[in-house]
């Protein structure tokens, strides 16, 4: 096999790409909590680059795309990255090196183990967050990227499509922010009325953008290839983002007034939804795409205040359901004409790929959720799930890391 410059440098610039998603994701989630919080939920996600860096090159990799094993996880051949050097791999990515394909997945699973903090900021103990991800990454990611994009996973036997990880990433993130919240209960005065609103806007717009920037390696990047496929991606990427951040706006203002953190937020979810088809549809496809994943993750969003689960900041009502709204388009929209590694959707003549979606969805919402329930169960025995309520009302800021995010007085 030999090394394609082109290819190499755009899967590169694209790890790197992915990589900056992570702090954007710190700014967005940090903008929206209280500023008693703001360093402790920047903390969730950078504690995850470094957590999952180091597990992700010692043991992770291998366990999502090492030699099949049943397929259901992979073998130990890749282990503390044997084997894995400059040249290509004859399995994946087979024009760039082993490595470079290695760091860009690595920077897949970073964000998806920081995107379910989410749903238990401002009361998680950091330790128990800790100990949760490297179990979480171990037991849940790992095998279901195998499932889905290692090479003998049963789900690709299946025929099950995810571009760049709707199910691997959103519906397995978000399907276990909901059962961690759930283990995890409710901050304290939430069910009270108590405030709780985003103590800093601009910092959540800004670190949407930067999501939105990043999110063109997150999909665009999953082509592997520096030629029109990366572009038919990209463009559909932004496409949906555009649609859903409109969708949101206008739905926000037909209930009370347009926001910015309603079109944020938008935009966040119409990035979640086309993530999985990018590289299987028309570009004009990411239009309603776009726009049903923005109604399909507002509603949710509702439907969770009426259940008074405190999922904090939406990860499952904007990236569980966004993710499986976006797995199931693919199912209807998807075109071989576009990727022949794909297949035909419903729209063009195939049931039988929105009924393989089908079977993605609910099989990997179910393992997710009942999985993450469990290890939850195991951490809350080893070290306590939540901080004690002095703690809480101090901010996990200086109760947890003794240190505030900005000077004067908290609140």
């Amino acid at each position: 096999m030999n090394v394609n410059a082109a290819d190499t440098a755009w899967l590169l610039i694209s790890s790197a790409m992915v990589m900056l998603m992570t702090p954007g994701l710190a700014l967005f989630y940090g903008g929206m909590v209280r500023r008693k919080n703001v360093l402790a939920t920047f903390m969730m996600s950078f504690s995850a680059m470094a957590l999952v860096g180091l597990l992700w090159v010692l043991y992770g990799y291998t366990l999502s795309f090492g030699s099949d094993v049943g397929g259901f996880i992979g073998g130990l051949d890749f282990l503390g990255l044997k084997g894995v050097g400059q040249e290509p791999s004859t399995v994946y990515a087979t024009t760039v090196p082993h490595l470079a394909f290695m760091i860009y997945q690595a920077m897949f699973a970073v964000i998806t183990v920081a995107l379910i903090s989410g749903a238990v900021v401002e009361r998680m103990k950091f330790g128990a967050t800790l100990l949760f991800s490297a179990l979480w990454l171990t037991l849940i990611y790992s095998p279901v990227a195998h499932w889905v994009w290692g090479s003998g996973g049963w789900l690709a036997k299946l025929g099950a499509l995810d571009f760049a990880g709707g199910t691997v990433v959103h519906i397995c993130a978000g399907m276990s922010a909901l059962a961690l919240a759930r283990l995890v209960g409710p901050r304290k005065g939430f069910r009270e009325g108590a405030p709780m609103e985003p103590h800093d806007v601009p910092m959540v717009a800004l670190g949407a953008g930067i999501l939105w920037f990043g999110w063109f390696g997150f999909n665009a990047g999953s082509a592997l290839t520096a030629g029109g496929l990366a572009s038919s991606a990209f463009v559909t990427t932004n496409l949906s983002a555009a649609a859903a951040a409109f969708t949101w706006m206008l739905l926000s203002w037909f209930y009370r007034r347009p926001t910015m953190l309603g079109v944020a937020t938008g935009a966040v979810v119409g990035l979640v939804a086309i993530t999985p088809a990018a590289g299987f549809v028309e570009p004009i496809m990411a239009i309603p795409i776009g726009m049903g994943g923005a109604i399909v993750c507002y509603y949710a969003m509702l439907l969770r205040s009426k259940w008074s689960i405190d999922e904090s900041l939406d990860v499952w009502a904007c990236h569980g359901m966004g993710g499986i709204w976006g797995a199931l388009a693919t199912g209807i929209f998807s075109s071989s004409a576009v990727n022949a590694a794909g297949a035909n959707g419903l729209l063009y003549g195939n049931p039988m790929q929105f009924v393989k979606q089908l079977i993605a969805v609910v099989i990997v919402a179910g393992f997710t959720f009942g999985a993450t329930m469990v290890l939850g169960k195991l951490v809350k025995v080893v070290t306590g799930l939540r901080v004690s309520p002095e703690e809480e009302s101090v901010g996990l800021d200086i109760a947890q890391h003794g240190e505030r995010a900005y000077g004067g007085l908290l609140r």
